[in-house]
């Protein structure tokens, strides 16, 4: 199922949007549909990267090297 939504950009960035979306052949709806999945995926990716670091920590899991001691 698909929905539209409706976003305001400024006349600079859609005008730099369609410079790319007609110089890669792509319309800006691709465009903005991938641009919000990476920017969600970095997000999540982030938030699960900063949890980690913490549990990490609390391991005395610091280095690459501390991981593959406490592994080997």
């Amino acid at each position: 199922m698909r929905s539209t939504i409706t976003v305001s950009v400024p006349e600079e960035l859609r005008a730099e949007l369609d410079r790319v979306s007609e110089s890669e052949g792509v319309s800006r709806s691709d465009i903005v549909r991938e641009s919000i999945r990476d920017y969600l995926f970095v997000k999540q990716f982030r938030a699960l990267r900063k949890s980690m670091v913490a549990d990490a920590s609390r391991r005395r899991v610091f280095t690459d090297q501390d991981v593959f001691d406490s592994v080997s």
